[in-house]
């Protein structure tokens, strides 16, 4: 099985409820490496652009003014399967609907204040790993406990 790298947001709700910590935890504990990690001011042109996909739509403006609402952290995670890993591990999107053990499910009340945001597939990665960092930001190492997580 070969890594993948997947992209993480922990969202302002989360931010300013001070989750950050125990959000990246669980990510830590679960034996997912952090490659890159930021916090991030997100202006509207990048928000716009995260969420290009879902312009036109009722949701799209009070998502960007959101985002824009309080700083972000903004992750490149690695591991074995870690996109549908990290998206088992947030939980639904709604997170009235997330099992409870998921991120969304323990510290989610709200869809619209679903506290991480998670690429659902491996392009969509690629593209918003690219978006939010330069490959300089990525680190490339192996951590001390990698053979101890894999067979």
């Amino acid at each position: 099985m070969e890594k993948e790298q997947t992209f993480i947001m922990i969202k302002p709700d989360a931010v300013q409820r001070g989750l950050i910590g125990d959000i990246i935890s669980r990510f830590e504990k679960k034996g997912i490496k952090i490659v890159a990690m930021k916090m991030v001011d997100v202006d509207r042109k990048l928000a716009e652009q995260h969420y290009a996909v879902h312009k036109g739509k009722p949701f799209f403006e009070p998502t960007v003014e959101y985002i824009t609402s309080s700083p972000v952290v903004a992750m490149v995670l690695e591991g074995i399967n870690a996109i549908d890993m990290v998206r088992g591990m947030m939980g639904k999107t709604n997170p009235q609907e997330a099992p409870q053990g998921t991120i969304r499910g323990d510290y989610g009340q709200f869809i619209g204040r679903n506290i991480v945001h998670g690429s659902d597939g491996p392009d969509t990665a690629q593209k918003e790993i690219n978006l939010w960092f330069t490959p300089d930001e990525i680190a490339n190492y192996t951590r001390i406990d990698e053979i101890w997580m894999t067979e």
